[in-house]
């Protein structure tokens, strides 16, 4: 399918890193861009979250490991899987159909997708910052994911294998013991085995994400933030944008790209899928020896990465958890101890009660695990969203398939299995 006139002037709702990226890679068309956001730059979930690069751990959601976990356990507020008991329809309807995709069947088709975008995920980051962005993306060499047993990390080598037979490849070294805590020497005496993953890479993503921004508008887009849009609409042979307040921009097409509210904008052109808000929460602390790449425990759902607080002091960001509940609910206390019980074990010299900086944000998730990009049944109007825990990991590579898409009509692969409308 292509369209019958390349576009010149596209809005793009949201200001994220998928929002960014491709109004950068727009640009790269020779597209001019409007970008918009109801709050500013990087204000979701783009900057609070781990800033992984990681295409090793870059995995479908709906795993069969979650429903094992059985309800009592994700009823459970310190689960890193949490679910509040609730009479919300359409998240029981989320919840339901995350069900039903939490077989080893599906995880594998959602897998071979999964694999097929990882090839390319870094390389989209490498055309950002050639091409002018003015951040970094940080080797993590190695990059170290620790267990309290042998039985523990058996389960993510296994995942890994599983990973190899849909033709993804994971470069990875065991160890035990001293050597890993020679390695990192933050590691406590309780953590005895770990997997040493080569080839990742992380980022700061709320210093990236505005690094993308500064760069879409010294390239000549113009940014428009504290803009609520209402609604997107066909005008004629283009789109017509309309915000809450100011004025309606008229364009020849839009992306939607606002997160976990996506489906607001998106489901008058036919998408129907539910996007869910999996909230994540995270916080920053200043070890005595801050790793120096980052660490995941994966039985715990921690992801630890070294990085710099909003005053550009040097620590640790901790991550994790995911909450399946309504985006602006108020942060829930207890997630926040419920990371920090589960990461003091395994982390020496850090003093927990000193925290800074926590947070929460709204993934945007779906059923299957697979974000939406692509054409809506609207002419002009596209979305970009439902990546989950991946759209830093997945936002480069996403702007630049969409990007092609709208500018010239183009459809690779991937784009099918991220149809909008499926």
């Amino acid at each position: 399918m292509t369209d019958a006139r390349a576009p010149e002037h596209v809005v793009v709702v949201g200001a994220g890193m998928v929002g960014l990226a491709t109004a950068w890679f727009l640009q790269e068309q020779g597209v001019r861009v409007t970008v918009v956001d109801r709050e500013g730059v990087a204000a979701g979930s783009s900057w609070g979250n781990a800033g992984w690069l990681a295409p090793a751990l870059t995995l479908p959601l709906p795993d069969p490991a979650i429903l094992g976990m059985g309800v009592k356990a994700v009823i459970n507020p310190s689960s890193p899987v949490y679910v509040p008991v609730t009479t919300n329809r359409q998240l029981l309807t989320f919840l339901a159909d995350f069900a039903r995709h939490c077989t080893p069947k599906k995880w594998r088709a959602a897998m071979a997708v999964f694999a097929e975008a990882n090839r390319s995920a870094l390389d989209a980051f490498d055309e950002l910052t050639l091409g002018g962005v003015d951040a970094s993306t940080l080797p993590a060499d190695p990059f170290v994911a620790a267990f309290l047993s042998e039985s523990d990390r058996d389960g993510l080598v296994q995942e890994f294998e599983h990973v190899a037979e849909v033709g993804g490849r994971t470069e990875y070294e065991l160890v035990d013991g001293a050597a890993l805590r020679e390695i990192e020497p933050a590691l406590s005496e309780q953590v005895t085995h770990g997997v040493l993953l080569r080839g990742q890479r992380f980022i700061n993503p709320g210093r990236f994400v505005n690094a993308l921004a500064e760069a879409v508008q010294a390239r000549g887009g113009t940014m428009q933030t504290a803009t609520e849009v209402v609604s997107v609409e066909q005008a004629g042979s283009g789109v017509r944008v309309t915000p809450l307040h100011g004025d309606v921009i008229e364009a020849d097409a839009v992306v939607v790209a606002t997160g976990t509210w996506l489906g607001r904008l998106a489901r008058p052109h036919g998408v129907k899928t539910i996007v869910q808000a999996g909230r994540g929460y995270s916080f920053f602390v200043r070890p005595e020896s801050p790793p120096s790449n980052p660490v995941y425990f994966p039985s715990q759902r921690v992801a630890c990465t070294p990085i710099h607080d909003a005053d550009g002091n040097p620590g640790l960001r901790v991550a994790g958890m995911m909450e399946f509940r309504r985006p602006k609910a108020p942060p829930d206390p207890r997630r926040i101890r419920a990371i920090v019980d589960a990461a003091a074990p395994l982390l020496r010299g850090v003093d927990w009660d000193a925290r800074t900086n926590e947070w929460v944000g709204s993934r945007p998730c779906t059923a299957d695990g697979l974000p939406l990009v692509g054409a809506t049944k609207t002419p002009g109007v596209y979305v970009a969203g439902g990546h989950g825990m991946w759209g830093i990991a997945l936002g480069p590579l996403t702007g630049r398939l969409l990007a092609e898409r709208v500018a010239r009509g183009s459809s690779e692969r991937l784009l099918d299995s991220f149809d909008p409308l499926r």
